[in-house]
């Protein structure tokens, strides 16, 4: 992901040809392979379980705490009259309410929680699918100044039809800042009911101008897989992100590879921001032997284990392209891959997304997402805020500087790649 500077008259003129290599990157990785990958679903930058559990009340939440005791009940009364008698406009009880929620929430001081309320959990639920009424263009995030770019325009969408471009820079969704939230947050307002529109600011770099889209959401529905075949009979297959139907999409086109006389594979997980353990788990069953794949661990000690079956496993030469932007469930692939030494990462040292999210609903049908435990990799590493090497670094360029067009000869971590499984 490039660099963002923090306020739109700090963009640094310096950074154009970096930006244009990133730009090439993406539109090669993501568009020169196929052109229709999973949206707006990617740069999950979490790893999410959704769970129904039902939580027994105990006196003050079954500990010795009370947050709603007696002064903050006051605080929030007196709040309300003040709110009531000097606010100089109208306010929504209910979208105070859910303020009061929120604000619990954000005192956590953990970006990766976060609380819904009923409106906004059915729109985050479409995110485990890869079908959603929405718009058709691809989001990623800078982790440190949280500024949102368009990634990707997929042909035929509403995106496209609306003039969104890659690297337009989303300034607010319907008034919502872009910066105010993590972007698999901002997605869910960017979804919503087939038909209604929804209003885009975004900053063109390109040439330096402000510009208001209303955008028409439309029924969206693209893979997270793309595949194909390399000379020397070397399999490619991207992933985009760890959705709901991602591991019989990787199925799929490992099957089709081998069809075609598949002798080694490249797996491609550069700008894969994560998703559901259960997908990643799934299709690192299909590729390792029988043993363990991830654990993760509470705060209280209690360890889940992941493990591999050994029913199937894929018995040739592995190559795994990773980079900064491959975080969380692409972070348990690649954490596997390489406690088993069973292929060779290749690229830059991963995000560092060692923590997992659960989804609690709610009662009222509103929710609360709540990073729940730590999880660590087969060898018991683990890489928050530390991240995943390479076995062996490199960083992208993109070897033909003149040229617009995506050409794989020209990506140099895909030729690295290439070149290490052809002496294998």
């Amino acid at each position: 992901m490039e660099r963002l500077e923090k306020e739109q008259d700090e963009f640094d003129p310096k950074r154009e040809q970096e930006r244009e290599n990133a730009r090439i990157l993406r539109r090669g990785v993501r568009n020169g392979v196929v052109g229709t990958l999973a949206v707006l679903s990617i740069g999950l930058f979490f790893l999410c379980t959704l769970t129904g559990k039902k939580i027994e009340f105990r006196n003050n939440y079954g500990n010795d705490r009370e947050i709603l005791n007696d002064e903050v009940k006051g605080k929030i009364k007196e709040l309300d009259a003040f709110v009531s008698a000097y606010y100089y406009d109208e306010s929504d009880i209910k979208e105070l309410q859910d303020g009061i929620c929120q604000g619990m929430i954000a005192g956590l001081g953990d970006r990766y929680s976060v609380y819904y309320n009923k409106e906004d959990y059915q729109q985050m639920l479409v995110s485990t699918t890869g079908e959603y009424y929405g718009i058709g263009a691809g989001l990623q995030q800078d982790k440190d100044t949280m500024v949102v770019t368009i990634s990707k325009v997929y042909d035929g969408t509403p995106s496209q039809e609306a003039g969104l471009l890659v690297d337009d820079v989303v300034l607010s969704v319907d008034g919502t800042e872009g910066t105010s939230m993590e972007v698999t947050d901002l997605v869910t307002l960017i979804r919503g009911e087939e038909g209604t529109t929804v209003h885009l600011a975004v900053y063109r770099p390109s040439t330096g101008e402000n510009l208001e889209f209303d955008v028409e959401r439309k029924n969206i529905t693209l893979p997270s897989v793309a595949h194909e075949m390399l000379s020397d009979r070397i399999g490619y297959i991207l992933i985009e992100s760890f959705e709901r139907n991602t591991g019989k999409q990787f199925a799929e086109a490992y099957r089709d590879l081998q069809s075609q006389g598949v002798r080694a594979l490249i797996i491609d997980l550069r700008y894969n921001g994560g998703g559901l353990v259960d997908s990643v788990v799934e299709i690192l069953d299909d590729i390792l032997p029988e043993g363990l794949l991830v654990y993760v661990k509470d705060k209280a000690g209690n360890r889940k284990d992941y493990t591999s079956s050994g029913d199937t496993q894929i018995d040739l030469p592995i190559a795994v392209l990773i980079n900064q932007d491959s975080a969380s469930a692409s972070e348990i692939f690649a954490g596997a891959i390489k406690d088993y030494e069973y292929g060779t990462l290749i690229g830059t040292k991963t995000f560092g997304k060692g923590i997992v999210q659960n989804i609690f609903p709610l009662e009222d049908g509103d929710a609360v997402k709540l990073t729940t435990a730590k999880y660590f990799t087969p060898k018991g590493n683990y890489i928050h805020g530390v991240g995943i090497e390479p076995d062996i670094e490199i960083a992208y360029e993109y070897l033909n500087p003149d040229g617009e067009k995506y050409e794989k000869q020209y990506d140099n971590q895909l030729q690295k790649a290439i070149e290490v499984l052809q002496g294998k």
